[in-house]
């Protein structure tokens, strides 16, 4: 009977110690899955903002290098992360990459010798041309004319001068210039992407053109040097084309190979058929699609 009773106490003490040391395991387990989840989280969150920053910085990658490092140091402060901030590499017209630190401090991790862990984190944006988007205005250009950015051209909106396929209105949506007139004043609220084929729209409508051209100077007053307002209801998204259906000396449909931006500068009077601007570098809100040409309407991407 004593050692009957001697068995039972050493198994119970046997048990003790079993369970201080799965209490001390869990315990372990729980302040590494803590210490981990606050980095983890930490990390990812500080990943969203280094890529916030790329992709508002990339709109000014064809402006000036000072306004990409203006807006990148805007979305740090309004995520109140530029503490966090490493280095910015700009190269422009092509892609900003930026990298982030944030000091975490850790709690379970103390007991090893472990007080904080640094989080690092990069992303960068680049330009494409632009191959898909929403918002293209009624008008097109020929892609085999080489453009000079900021040089004046006057883009036709009757037909006459436009049967070798150099500037034409184009019929999106269908022909009619009702139809005509609310794409040039809102843009096409349809995607057009390379490679769709679209009809040109036939007679002289620069009656239709004039006062909407109007409505987007009266909406932009201020033109800068740099053409580089975001917002600007002067600018419009146009179509660059190749003659698809080109017969009897007449331009009767276009295949979409690419876009391009053109900068109203001057509104119509009352003998002008063409709208006068010139054509800007930009970044949009479009999309990349393989084969689009540049004509210097490009979409951003995160590129690492």
């Amino acid at each position: 009977m004593r050692l009957l009773k001697k068995l039972i106490r050493e198994e119970r003490g046997n048990i003790i110690i079993l369970a201080a040391l799965s209490l001390v395991g869990l315990l372990g387990m729980a302040g590494l899955a803590l210490d981990g989840g606050l980095v983890y989280m930490t990390k990812s969150e500080l990943q969203k903002v280094a890529n916030a920053a790329v992709l508002s910085g990339a709109q000014e990658l064809t402006n000036q290098e000072q306004d990409v490092d203006k807006v990148v140091n805007d979305i740090l402060a309004a995520h109140k992360e530029s503490a966090s901030f490493e280095n910015l590499e700009v190269t422009m017209g092509e892609q900003v990459a930026i990298n982030l630190k944030k000091t975490v401090p850790l709690s379970f991790a103390r007991m090893f010798g472990f007080e904080k862990m640094d989080v690092t984190v990069h992303a960068a944006a680049g330009l494409s041309p632009m191959g898909r988007a929403v918002g293209a205005a009624p008008l097109g250009i020929n892609q085999d004319i080489p453009l000079e950015y900021y040089k004046t051209y006057q883009l036709k909106v009757d037909s006459s001068g436009v049967d070798t396929g150099n500037f034409g209105i184009l019929a999106l949506g269908g022909p009619g210039a009702k139809t005509y007139e609310d794409n040039l004043r809102y843009g096409y609220q349809e995607e057009l992407k390379i490679g769709d084929i679209v009809d040109t729209q036939t007679g002289n409508i620069a009656g239709k053109t004039r006062d909407v051209i109007q409505e987007r100077i009266n909406g932009c007053s201020e033109i800068p040097d740099d053409y580089s307002l975001r917002n600007c209801s002067r600018i419009l998204l146009v179509p660059v084309y190749k003659p698809y259906d080109n017969s009897s000396n007449q331009l009767n449909s276009i295949q979409i190979t690419g876009f391009a931006y053109f900068y109203i500068t001057n509104p119509l009077d009352m003998k002008d058929t063409s709208i006068t601007g010139v054509f800007i570098k930009r970044a949009g809100t479009g999309f990349f699609k393989n084969g689009s040409i540049d004509k210097g309407a490009y979409c951003i991407r995160l590129t690492e």
